[in-house]
């Protein structure tokens, strides 16, 4: 792992390597990527499991994640708009972005755009900072906007620089915006939607392998530090 402080300790007996500093996990989607990680912090450590009544549902629903042994993981439902503190000093506040149901739960018309309990993001406030997390989210709206005006950072979704990205790949027939995802690029694109808003430092995160902004040097990956954002990698760390 490339995040020394969420890395197990170092240690020689079994019970260092399994051990994990992490005390608290929230969930801001129940899509495949957003929960696949559960399963590797299944090792008898005690952490609380945060998420809307809807993913935690989820969650529940498919027995694999069984593996997270309620005697250690308790799950804890979280109210949108009800701010909360998994751990001390952190406040996080998860409200509704525009997306959709998790793919494998899709059936006949996919409401791309309802905003409810399926797709969050959240806001974290700490010694007088506040930063927003939204690593999915199908349109940037005006009440969005207003709402992340004057954070001191922002993580947004980078899911693809263009919408018929991955069709043009050959890798997938879907566009960004049916996957419930904004493209960075063109009309209504993120790049340009939150200019003007006095946020701090901006950086995109969920990135997909299809798109090139991943590729240093390239002309996107120019544009969007042109712009004023970053691009995320493993293990980045963000200095107040």
């Amino acid at each position: 792992m490339r995040s020394p402080p969420i890395s197990p300790a170092a240690g020689a007996d079994e019970a260092q390597r399994r051990h994990s500093p992490l005390g608290a996990v929230l969930v801001t989607n129940g899509d495949v990527d957003h929960v696949a990680g559960l399963l590797t912090l299944r090792e008898k450590q005690n952490f609380e499991l945060y998420g809307t009544t809807g993913v935690l549902d989820v969650i529940a629903s498919n027995p694999v994640f069984s593996v997270l042994d309620p005697a250690c993981v308790e799950r804890r439902p979280v109210e949108i708009g009800k701010p909360f503190e998994p751990v001390a000093g952190l406040e996080v506040e998860a409200f509704s972005v525009p997306g959709k149901v998790p793919l494998y739960l899709e059936k006949g018309d996919v409401d791309v755009g309802e905003e409810g309990e399926m797709t969050v993001g959240v806001r974290l406030t700490a010694h007088g900072r506040t930063a927003f997390y939204i690593p999915g989210c199908a349109a940037v709206t005006e009440s969005l906007r207003e709402r992340v005006r004057n954070a001191d950072a922002l993580l947004f979704d980078g899911t693809v620089f263009e919408d018929d990205e991955m069709p043009q790949a050959g890798v997938g027939a879907k566009t960004g915006r049916r996957m419930g995802h904004v493209p960075i690029s063109g009309e209504g694109g993120s790049l340009d939607a939150f200019e003007g808003l006095g946020i701090g430092m901006r950086a995109y995160i969920h990135i997909n392998n299809t798109n090139p902004i991943l590729i240093d040097g390239s002309a996107e990956r120019q544009a969007v530090e042109a712009a004023g954002w970053r691009v995320s990698h493993d293990g980045i760390e963000i200095a107040p």
